[in-house]
C-alpha cells in the first residue's frame, strides 16, 4: 500500500498522517476545516522537530516526511487512488456512518476502509457499505508517534486477506499490531473504561480525592498515570461516549457512566483539551493542580 488517506486532522488524524509519512507513504490528510489542516501540519512539524532534537531522525527524514503529506478539504479529491483510507473523525457513530457511506461511493472498490474508532462497532460501520469485507478497525493510541500499540479490529465480515494486510502494514510502521474481535469496547476500552468509570465513582462517593485515587493506582498498581489524569488526557467526552457504547452494547448496569462524568461533560469540563477536568491545565499542565471543583 503506497498511498494512504486520513480523514480528520485532529490529534489522532495528524498523528496517523505523521507516522505513515515518516515511513515513506504518500499521505492525503483530509478535513473540511482549512484551519484544522494548517494546525495539523504545524503539529506534525513540531513533533518531527522534537524527534530531531532527540536524535531519533535526521533533517533529511524530517523534510522527506513533510514532503509526503498533502492536505485536502474535499474528500473525493483527497482519497483518489488511495490504497487505504483511515477515518479518524469524532467518536460518534452517526458521523462515522456518513463518512463511510461517502467513502464507499468515492473510493476505488479495492480500497480498504479503516476506522480509528476506540469503541464503535466495525461490523455496524461496515454494514453501511457495499464492501464489508474490506472494512476494518485500526485503533491507534495517543500520542500516535510514541505509542506502540495498534488494536486491529476485525468486523464480522472482514476478510482474512484484509486483516493480514493491515497487520502487516501496521508492523512495518514499527507498531505492535494486536488482532481483536468486534465487541463493544474491543479489548482495550472494555478493560480500561470500567476502571476509569469506577475511579470517578470512587471520587463521586467521597471515598478519596483526585490525587489520592491517582497516587494509589500509580504507586500501588505501577500505572504510569492515574485513572483520573488519564481520563483528562483521553478527553472526558470520549470517556463518556465509550462508557455509553459499553452500557448500550452489553445492557449491563455495571457499565453505566458515573453521574459525575455526565455532569462534567455537560458543563464543558472535557479534561486537558478544554483546560479543565479533574485537574486544572490553565497553567499549561506542567504542574498538575487539582481542579478547584475537587479541592479539599
Amino acid at each position: 500500500m503506497k498511498k494512504i488517506a486520513v480523514i480528520g486532522a485532529g490529534t489522532m488524524g495528524n498523528g496517523i498522517a505523521h507516522i505513515f509519512a515518516q515511513s515513506g507513504h504518500d499521505v492525503s490528510l483530509i478535513d473540511v476545516n482549512e484551519e484544522a489542516l494548517k494546525k495539523a501540519i504545524s503539529t506534525i512539524e513540531r513533533n518531527l522537530d522534537r524527534q530531531l532534537t532527540k536524535n531519533k531522525i535526521t533533517i533529511a527524514e524530517v523534510k522527506s516526511a513533510l514532503q509526503h503529506i498533502k492536505t485536502f478539504t474535499e474528500m473525493s479529491e483527497g482519497v483518489k487512488g488511495a490504497d487505504l483510507v483511515i477515518e479518524a473523525a469524532t467518536e460518534n457513530g452517526d458521523i462515522k456512518a456518513k463518512i463511510f457511506k461517502t467513502l464507499d461511493e468515492v473510493t476505488d472498490p479495492s480500497t480498504i476502509l479503516a476506522s480509528n474508532t476506540s469503541s464503535i462497532s466495525i461490523t455496524k460501520i461496515a454494514a453501511g457499505t457495499s464492501r464489508p469485507d474490506k472494512v476494518i478497525g485500526m485503533h491507534f493510541f495517543n500520542p500516535v508517534p510514541v505509542m506502540k500499540l495498534v488494536e486491529v479490529i476485525r468486523g464480522y465480515c472482514t476478510s482474512d486477506e484484509v486483516t493480514a494486510s493491515i497487520m502487516d502494514i501496521t508492523q512495518k510502521l514499527g507498531k505492535v499490531a494486536v488482532e481483536v474481535n468486534d465487541y463493544p469496547g474491543f479489548t482495550s476500552n472494555r478493560i480500561l473504561m470500567p476502571m476509569i468509570n469506577e475511579a470517578i465513582y470512587t471520587l463521586h462517593e467521597g471515598v478519596a480525592g483526585v490525587q489520592e485515587i491517582d497516587t494509589v493506582m500509580k504507586l500501588g498498581m505501577a500505572h504510569p498515570m492515574g485513572p483520573l489524569q488519564l481520563a483528562d488526557f483521553v478527553g472526558l467526552d470520549v470517556c463518556l461516549a465509550i462508557c455509553n457504547v459499553l452500557y448500550e452494547g452489553f445492557g449491563n448496569p455495571k457499565y453505566a457512566p458515573c453521574p459525575l462524568l455526565v455532569n462534567m461533560v455537560t458543563a464543558g469540563k472535557m479534561g486537558k483539551k478544554s483546560g479543565e477536568g479533574f485537574y486544572d491545565y490553565s497553567g499549561g499542565g506542567k504542574d498538575l493542580v487539582v481542579s478547584k471543583s475537587f479541592a479539599q
